[in-house]
């Protein structure tokens, strides 16, 4: 996580970082994280916590409370009755929807919190997914950003566990004994993140280090090899060389 941090610029001196903390394995990591980086970063920077209830979790909230204040972290648990409402006018309302309730509370929030960085869980297996889904489903070559503004430019988003895969959050977070939170949407089944996790899982069972090498394609783009007619030299205007790839008839199986 601290390389990630330092390549992308997440936090600077200053910063006060408010961490997204859903309740499950990846958020509670990255909070423990920050808090063993504040404590060694060469930079001075704070770190609070907060939760969204949006009615979907399935378990009661108040033994993460508990670890939290052992902790002695700042959090704040925030119900949003916009989310409540939703749930019973729109059982059947999706993810997007959803997300967007979920976003406007966040910038809500951590206004009241005085932080200028939010901090998402966001894990390098989410990374892998989205990529994959709107290569596959949307047609575009994109993925999640490590690092981001809000539309206003008052919040700096960053997802420092990009470079974390989620059997590492997995064995860190037992390692804590931390109460987790599921939330009823983690447990949804016909999905195309699930049908993208269940491919991972079977490619990974003959390449172990899958994750790893798409997530350095995603920093590694040659545009010019691509079929965006904005990155080619479609008039022979420029010199383009051939020989920059090794071999450019190279199929991989």
């Amino acid at each position: 996580m601290g390389d990630a941090v330092t390549r992308f610029k997440m936090i600077r001196d200053g910063d006060r970082v408010a961490v997204a903390l859903s309740g499950g394995k990846d958020s509670v990591t990255m909070l423990e994280a920050l808090l063993l980086l504040k404590e060694r970063a060469p930079i001075d920077f704070t770190v609070c916590a907060f939760t969204v209830e949006q009615g979907k979790f399935l378990r009661p909230i108040q033994p993460l409370g508990e670890y939290l204040k052992a902790r002695g972290v700042d959090w704040t648990y925030h119900t949003d009755n916009p989310s409540l409402r939703l749930i019973d006018e729109q059982p059947d309302h999706g993810c997007d929807l959803c997300s967007r309730y979920r976003r406007r509370a966040v910038y809500q929030i951590v206004r009241g919190l005085a932080a200028n960085v939010i901090a998402f869980g966001h894990t390098a297996d989410d990374f892998c997914e989205s990529f994959l889904r709107n290569a596959l489903f949307t047609g575009r070559i994109s993925a999640l950003p490590p690092i981001t503004y809000s539309r206003q430019r008052d919040f700096r988003l960053i997802r420092p566990l990009v470079y974390v895969t989620e059997d590492l959050t997995t064995r860190f977070a037992e390692s804590l004994g931390a109460p987790l939170i599921p939330c009823g949407c983690s447990q949804r089944t016909g999905t195309v993140r699930r049908t993208l996790r269940d491919m991972f899982g079977e490619l990974e069972k003959e390449h172990p280090h899958l994750k790893e090498t798409l997530l350095s394609a995603m920093g590694n783009i040659q545009t010019g090899r691509l079929l965006d007619p904005r990155f080619l030299d479609l008039d022979g205007g420029t010199e383009t060389a051939e020989a920059e790839t090794a071999n450019p008839f190279a199929i991989v199986d």
